[in-house]
């Protein structure tokens, strides 16, 4: 059994992560400022603390680091960062403060208590336009956004950790995640993932779901993106402890190595829910590649991970039961 802290871990991905780390007998403890996660989202069982990356680990006067944290703690899985793109483009200042700043507060925390692991949550938007697909860790990293680009000097961030003081870190870089897992869903404020924004047709929370060009080079003329289902995504986090390695900093991508388009994902959700979902027509989204996969090779050859649930239904399905049981626990 070890002791792990997830920060960011109210959050979809974070929260998900804890209950698999919990279920596989670990210790947890969970530090999230709540500002986009869900205090009943902490899983039972968790230790909770009510914080501040950028502010968490510092002493009374600032000065010496908080006594809560330290080597006791076997390693650190760290969700905590704002991720809407729009939002980054508006407001970069915050990004920066925040996903570049709470992090470097959280390597120097890491470095003070002697905590040397750490597993990142990154993502897909550090490459940009793709050069090629599928995607390889070795293409060229041209984040288009703040965001992307906050992300990726976070990673740069790590990898001088890793090099000049030895610390042992994988960062996974997320596709398109979706699904559920239990109790833990998707439920961003607002939202701007396309399943739940499907789902929120098929409750009847939107008219219509908008589709952002239908003339692209690709089957059916709208977006593909991989999808990936969460519970794959946290087991990834876990093995991921496991394969880091001191003075090394991994970097894999995470996905199905499959593309499902605008409409496929559309047509998958009137089967699964059984509500009929108008679309409308919308233009191009400016910074929209016609396709995004993922290659998932180094993750399958270097974690020994694999995406167990894949099929684009089920990915739904279990969305879909999320979001009817928030639902009904709110009606």
């Amino acid at each position: 059994m070890s002791k792990y802290l997830v920060t960011g871990g109210a959050g979809y991905v974070g929260s998900v992560v804890a209950q698999h780390l919990l279920e596989a007998g670990h210790t947890v403890t969970v530090l999230d400022n709540l500002s986009t996660g869900f205090r009943d989202g902490v899983p039972a069982g968790a230790e909770f603390i009510e914080g501040d990356i950028r502010t968490a680990f510092d002493g009374e006067r600032g000065a010496e680091r908080a006594e809560w944290f330290d080597a006791s703690y076997d390693a650190v899985l760290h969700f905590a960062a704002f991720s809407q793109v729009g939002e980054s483009v508006a407001k970069p200042e915050k990004y920066w403060d925040n996903n570049v700043g709470g992090t470097m507060a959280l390597l120097a925390a890491m470095r003070s208590a002697g905590v040397r692991t750490l597993v990142f949550s990154s993502t897909a938007a550090t490459y940009g336009e793709p050069v090629r697909t599928p995607i390889t860790e070795t293409d060229p990293t041209a984040p288009t956004s703040p965001y992307g680009a906050s992300k990726l000097a976070v990673d740069h961030m790590i990898s001088g950790e890793a090099t000049a003081h030895g610390l042992a870190a994988v960062s996974l870089r997320y596709f398109n995640v979706a699904g559920a897992y239990g109790s833990c869903g998707e439920r961003h404020d607002p939202e701007s993932h396309l399943i739940p924004l499907v789902l929120q047709v098929a409750q009847g929370k939107r008219e219509a779901i908008s589709v952002y060009g239908d003339d692209y080079p690709t089957p059916d003329g709208t977006c593909v993106r991989d999808y990936i289902h969460v519970a794959d995504l946290a087991e990834a986090h876990l093995l991921a402890l496991d394969a880091a390695a001191p003075g090394e900093h991994l970097i894999c991508n995470l996905g199905n190595g499959n593309g499902f388009s605008v409409r496929e994902v559309i047509e998958t959700a009137r089967k699964v829910t059984g509500h009929p979902i108008p679309e409308v027509a919308a233009p191009r989204r400016d910074g929209d590649p016609a396709v995004l996969v993922a290659s998932a090779r180094t993750a399958i050859d270097r974690l020994g991970w694999r995406p167990r649930r894949a099929d684009l239904a089920g990915i739904v399905a279990d969305a879909w039961q999320f979001a009817r049981r928030r639902a009904e626990e709110s009606a």
